[in-house]
């Protein structure tokens, strides 16, 4: 396959810079004030717990990580990594702050704040992590073992982490974590594995259960893009290892060859794309992008772009950006229940225009 202008995404860090997509790395450098009672309740389950064997030892992208008993204190670091256990009925001593899609100033997307609040915890302690990874606030919570399935975390950042305790780390790359694999390795670093497996398939059940009301979408071939307003001259598809593009296919949908064999030519889980290359993205049904009521027109009216026919007939479904349903594309063992109802909304009203 030949392309004029096409640039293979092999750092994280630029597309992250460049989206702002709920996904860049989780660091830390504060955290919120929280109530001695709540601290020493933190990392209490509300539910029944299985008796798994230990030691356990969980294989991921920096080698192993040997938990040696039931941990008591979870501490959870960057993305989704805190719903697990708040699913699973156990308090967090600590989170990593929602750094895309929050609307209010608790630092957390809605559903992770109503979760706490379930769980009878107001003011979590939650690492203000921007800046960089703050290991003293992490080691003051005092963990037994920090969640990481589903981050960007370095070797050098694990190295320190597991100075604290024991980490669990991504499978392979950063943030190319799928959401089941991110609940079963996080739930059995806390000793859960049989509980974060249960979780995994009571979600299934409940995706398929809502997909089923949006007969309109199964079947579509679609793909999940970044675009630019201000500058349509490339724009970023996002390939199968991403867990926004791999989360399609759950809700019914199907990935277009075009994508596929971009895919083929790239480990990373971002392609730029010249607008140049438009043509070869013509079997695309819809589109998935952030954006907002002006991106549509936006994308009609250029000359490139505005020829991919699934923007020249409009199906494209526009998550407004920066709010949590735009957090909701790269779900979590919470985000799912919470969000899918709208996502799959805006998706339908996109799958009704493609004939």
């Amino acid at each position: 396959m030949k392309f004029k202008k096409l640039q293979l995404i092999f750092t994280t860090v630029i597309v992250f810079s460049l989206v702002l997509s709920g996904c860049t790395k989780s660091t830390s450098s504060d955290v919120t004030d929280t109530s001695a009672s709540q601290t020493s309740a933190a990392g209490e389950s509300t539910a029944a717990v299985s008796e798994a064997a230990y030691p356990i030892t969980i294989k991921h992208a920096f080698g192993e990580t040997v938990i040696k008993s039931k941990p008591e204190r979870v501490a959870t670091i960057a993305w989704g990594n805190q719903d697990l256990p708040l699913a699973l009925g156990v308090i967090p001593v600590g989170v990593s702050k929602a750094n895309y899609g929050v609307t209010d100033n608790s630092g957390l997307l809605p559903w992770t704040l109503a979760k706490f609040k379930e769980l009878g915890v107001d003011n979590p302690v939650i690492f203000d992590d921007v800046a960089g990874l703050n290991y003293e606030a992490i080691s003051d919570v005092r963990p037994d073992v920090i969640l990481a399935a589903y981050s960007g975390i370095t070797q050098e950042e694990y190295n320190l982490l597991s100075e604290i305790a024991p980490v669990v780390a991504y499978p392979t790359q950063p943030y190319q974590t799928f959401w089941r694999d991110q609940i079963v390795m996080d739930a059995t670093g806390m000793g859960m594995k049989a509980e974060g497996e249960a979780l995994v398939s009571e979600l299934e059940a409940f995706i398929k259960e809502k997909t089923g009301n949006y007969p309109q979408i199964s079947g579509k071939s679609a793909a999940f893009f970044y675009f630019t307003p201000t500058d349509l001259s490339k724009f970023y598809v996002y390939l199968p290892s991403d867990p926004r593009a791999a989360y399609l296919t759950d809700l019914g949908m199907k990935l277009p060859e075009s994508v596929a064999k971009l895919a083929a030519e790239s480990n990373s889980f971002a392609l730029e794309v010249s607008a140049e290359n438009v043509d070869i993205l013509q079997d695309i049904d819809i589109i998935i992008t952030y954006g907002n009521d002006k991106l549509l027109g936006a994308l009609q009216a250029d000359a490139l772009v505005g020829t991919i026919p699934a923007v020249k007939r409009g199906s494209v479904a526009v998550i407004e950006d920066g709010t949590p349903l735009a957090a909701s594309g790269t779900p979590s063992a919470l985000s799912i229940p919470a969000a899918t109802d709208d996502y799959l909304r805006v998706i339908g009203e996109a799958a009704d225009k493609v004939k």
